[in-house]
């Protein structure tokens, strides 16, 4: 087994024994939800420091075997991915970008400290497991299969080291919606005690860390009523950063929009590059700069914030209609979606869909 950047990782079709019945998956992806129903097959690669990535395997989904002492278990070396395929109306299978999620995936593991994959054989375990599992695409509107790459530390010691050893593995969910049916925009509670990431942290990178940093402030928000939380910086406590899971953009009055910028303490979200070559494509100015809580509450009540969503691959595009916190609460524009977030999140949808041109080659076919 060669282990190049390169080089090509051969996979090894293991049998099922007990695929799921037809019958029994079409009643489930009926009403699939979210991160709730999971496919048959897992792509699962290992690796072993001084030999690299080996052992490529198609096969059941099934429990893993740990050991107690598993590196993971103890000091959190591990990351993942999401990204989803579509199928089109002529029955092909696509993907969305998937090398930027290869990408970024690599970025994860450098920042902690983790071996990368080849960005093809990330790539490769993808079409491994929707050419396995393509008859779990929900017939659902908006129905995807939803991919969840992830890799975690398998050595088993104790001590506070890069681990020597690391699984890679490839599950799929089928998908619906995000959010509960009929929400056309959600309501936001603003964590001003606690705070997502820090400069010089692991903000940027997607490790589960950063989302279990996140659940108290989440759980706050759903005791009050709302459905998600937005976290301030770290250091002043004043500018906008993102929400739990997903990037935010600001549309003001004039046809421009602002996002908040990149720098090492928001995950630079696929989803948000995308919307914001959209944009650009309309003639409209995106710009990446910080935004205050002040100022998102003043431009909202003044009228020169005329909409607010939020973005990810799970959600894709929301409005953002109500916003609360400890100091009082606004609303924005009418407080449902707007027109510009309409028209992103429908040009955005069309190109993953197949039913609209691709003008910058983002859509990967699988057939």
């Amino acid at each position: 087994m060669t282990t190049s950047a390169d080089s090509r990782i051969e996979f090894t079709r293991l049998p099922h024994p007990g695929p799921v019945p037809g019958a029994t998956r079409a009643e489930a992806l009926a009403d699939p939800g979210f991160g709730k129903l999971f496919s048959d097959h897992m792509v699962m690669i290992d690796y072993t420091e001084g030999r690299g990535w080996h052992d490529a395997t198609l096969g059941p989904r099934g429990p893993i075997a740990l050991d107690p002492a598993t590196a993971v278990l103890h000091y959190a070396q591990e990351i993942f991915e999401g990204l989803k395929a579509y199928r089109h109306d002529d029955g092909t299978i696509a993907l969305f970008r998937p090398r930027a999620n290869a990408e970024r995936f690599n970025a994860s593991a450098r920042r902690l400290a983790m071996p990368e994959l080849p960005e093809d054989a990330f790539i490769e375990a993808i079409r491994q497991i929707v050419a396995a599992d393509r008859d779990w695409f929900p017939p659902v509107a908006g129905g995807s299969l939803y991919l969840r790459p992830f890799m975690f530390a398998s050595e088993v010691f104790l001590g506070v080291r890069p681990a020597r050893n690391y699984k890679f593995i490839v599950i799929a969910s089928p998908a619906g919606n995000y959010f509960k049916s009929g929400a056309p925009a959600v309501s936001i509670w603003v964590s001003e005690d606690y705070t997502r990431a820090a400069p010089g942290g692991t903000g940027a990178a997607k490790c589960g860390g950063n989302y279990a940093a996140s659940l108290v402030p989440m759980a706050e928000a759903m005791a009050r009523g709302h459905d998600q939380v937005v976290f301030l910086d770290a250091a002043e406590r004043k500018w906008i950063e993102e929400l739990g899971g997903m990037n935010l953009f600001f549309v003001f009055a004039d046809g421009s929009m602002v996002t908040p910028p990149l720098g090492g303490t928001i995950l630079p979200g696929i989803t948000r590059d995308s919307l914001i070559d959209l944009a650009r494509d309309e003639g409209l100015t995106v710009r990446e700069e910080r935004y205050s809580l002040d100022q998102w509450r003043d431009d909202a009540q003044s009228g020169r914030l005329v909409e607010t969503f939020a973005c990810g691959t799970a959600a894709v595009v929301t409005a953002v209609g109500t916003v609360a916190g400890a100091h009082g609460s606004f609303t924005i524009g009418s407080g449902g979606p707007g027109q510009l977030t309409t028209k992103l999140r429908d040009r955005l949808v069309a190109i993953q869909r197949g039913s609209a041109p691709d003008p910058h080659g983002w859509v990967m076919k699988l057939d």
